[in-house]
């Protein structure tokens, strides 16, 4: 039997994300709120809207420091989801209204885990308050609505970032690694399929909500083929079925790039799959034989390498969810460090995902409008 390369356990900090500036000395700064000069403190985090995602990432901060996060306040659209959140959760405040939140001087930094339809006001309320936000993928339905959330962050001068948790887990920097190192030769085709049966849940087959596959699920292929091939295609071509409600509902995308190199992604919110990705070169392959957006195993010209999470202290929602530790780290990386978006996930990133969306929605016919509209806080929580 095959015995896998296992990397230790992420039980302490997570290792520092490929693409960071060099270690050496440690971060200056303190989270925002922390006297200049102090030590640096927890990061304080606010929890926007009280869903199964947003259990998940608080149970995921809970695999960390103590003495480096906390969760100090949850807002929730009703009183009542916010008060027994925060009770399954032992966090002290909770409030009613995102608003009400915004105003609390003791939350450093939101994390906004509402439906796709709610992140661009969530987002400015946030922002325009002076609160760092860490963004629950897509960073907003269509192009127009990510550029004014990201206006928003440079006017207030305020951190943001999309969490595409991918791009932190140790798995996806490996295959990063051994792409930038020439192990695989030069990479030439990237494939990539995710699957889950959503038809029946409404923020997915709801126009008005951002439903669809591809915003919920294709972005994920996407930010590979950007980080693994370099920005932009030369060309998108989408095919695919809409859900009757007008919300594309199985979608494969190829994305041609300039030296002959190629993406095929398939997303689809109507069947099940394992969620397989590979990246092909001249001199070999490697391969997330699942949970593409999530990987903890990785297999490299035929070797397997595991990189296990720390269990979670409480039932997750969704597979591999203490791996949200690693964006979660980041972020407060990012504010130790002074700095205003991600070098790992940078925000011109998040607006070429964003137009690459649009436009394979638009090729798709895909019903709603690319831009979105504000709306107040209707639609619910993820």
């Amino acid at each position: 039997m095959e015995e896998p390369e296992s990397h230790p356990e992420s039980g302490g900090n997570p290792p520092r994300p490929c693409g960071e500036p060099p270690t050496g000395d440690p971060p200056k700064g303190n989270p925002p709120g922390d006297p200049p000069g102090a030590p640096p403190g927890p990061t304080r985090w606010g929890i926007c809207a009280a869903g199964k995602i947003s259990h998940d990432f608080v149970v995921a901060l809970g695999t960390l420091e103590p003495e480096e996060h906390q969760v100090v306040a949850v807002a929730a659209q009703e009183i009542s989801r916010a008060e027994a959140f925060a009770k399954r959760h032992g966090v002290k405040r909770f409030y009613g209204s995102y608003r009400e939140m915004a105003a609390d001087p003791e939350v450093a930094v939101v994390y906004v885990g509402t439906v796709n339809s709610q992140h661009l006001p969530a987002g400015r309320l946030f922002l325009a308050a002076g609160k760092a936000v860490l963004m629950e993928k897509p960073m907003a339905v269509g192009a127009r609505q990510v550029r004014e959330l990201v206006a928003a962050a440079r006017q207030h001068g305020v951190f943001l970032m999309e969490g595409f948790w991918t791009r932190f887990f140790p798995a996806w920097q490996r295959l990063q690694a051994l792409a930038r190192e020439g192990a695989l030769g030069d990479p030439k085709f990237l494939r990539g399929s995710l699957a889950f049966p959503m038809q029946n849940v409404e923020r997915l087959r709801e126009p008005r909500l951002g439903g669809g596959a591809l915003l919920d699920l294709g972005g994920y292929g996407l930010q590979m083929a950007v980080a693994l091939f370099g920005g932009a295609p030369q060309r998108l071509h989408a095919q695919g079925c809409l859900h009757p409600t007008g919300v594309d509902e199985t979608v494969t995308l190829t994305l041609d790039y300039a030296g002959n190199r190629q993406a095929v992604l398939s997303c689809s919110m109507a069947a099940e799959l394992p969620g397989g990705a590979a990246l092909g070169g001249t001199r070999g392959w490697a391969e997330f034989p699942s949970h593409m957006q999530c990987p903890t195993e990785l297999r490299v010209l035929g070797r397997r390498e595991v990189f296990p999470l720390p269990p979670p202290a409480q039932p997750l929602n969704f597979p591999h969810g203490t791996g949200m530790r690693f964006e979660a780290q980041h972020v407060r990386e990012c504010l130790l460090g002074g700095l205003t978006e991600s070098p790992v996930m940078p925000l011109a990133e998040s607006e070429l995902i964003a137009r690459l969306l649009d436009e394979a929605r638009g090729q798709l016919g895909v019903l709603g409008e690319l831009g979105g509209e504000e709306g107040g806080q209707e639609g619910g929580e993820e």
